[in-house]
């Protein structure tokens, strides 16, 4: 996960197949957590806004998986738009990593939730559409070649460095201890992807 508006936080992460899960997700309407991936992979997914770390702190079990997986099927989305439009090898490569992680987290969150008996529901003030709308068109606008590249880049960076913060608060908003656990885990591969993102962004400066 700006006219200064943070990024829902990925809250955990998982490594499964390949970019076809992307395509299977965007091709059915998922009931409970899931989202409609067909329209994420329309709108994008780096931009969706969230609360601020501070306010993530008020926010229910309910809220976190929300954004939980209202995140990881975005990011699968705008991650497959960069392993098309990309020209840059590693950025390609980069947007493929994030189907894969945030596709295979989607499916582990939803089983989790399903588990527990939550259901998601969006944070007070969520605008998300609104932000998935205008960094998909930010996207899609920019021209294919180091233009793209770079705002892609760009974005996961500040993304990242957005959803960690609102993870750790959501950790330590978080009321079950199996979704508390689910979040810590994930630590590790967040800044895992920031690090790669900033390598990345670092080559292009």
């Amino acid at each position: 996960m700006f006219t200064t508006v943070s990024r829902y936080a990925t809250l955990a992460l998982a490594l499964v197949a390949a970019t076809a899960c992307a395509k299977n997700d965007a091709d059915n309407a998922d009931t409970g957590m899931a989202m409609n991936d067909t329209g994420a992979a329309m709108m994008g997914d780096t931009g969706m806004a969230a609360p601020a770390p501070a306010a993530a702190a008020g926010m229910t079990d309910a809220n976190i998986v929300y954004v939980l997986d209202r995140s990881n099927m975005l990011d699968s989305a705008s991650g497959v738009l960069a392993s098309t439009k990309g020209t840059n090898s590693e950025i390609r490569e980069f947007g493929k990593r994030m189907v894969r992680d945030h596709h295979g987290l989607r499916e582990r969150g939803q089983a989790l939730a399903k588990r527990l008996n939550v259901t998601p529901a969006a944070p007070a003030g969520d605008n998300s559409s609104a932000e998935m709308d205008r960094v998909m068109s930010m996207l899609n606008s920019a021209a294919k070649g180091r233009d793209f590249d770079k705002a892609y880049i760009d974005d996961q960076v500040t993304y990242h460095v957005n959803l960690l913060a609102t993870a750790t608060s959501a950790m330590a908003a978080a009321q079950n201890p199996e979704l508390k656990n689910f979040i810590q885990k994930a630590a590790p591969e967040v800044q895992a992807h920031l690090d790669a993102a900033q390598a990345i962004q670092k080559k292009m400066m």
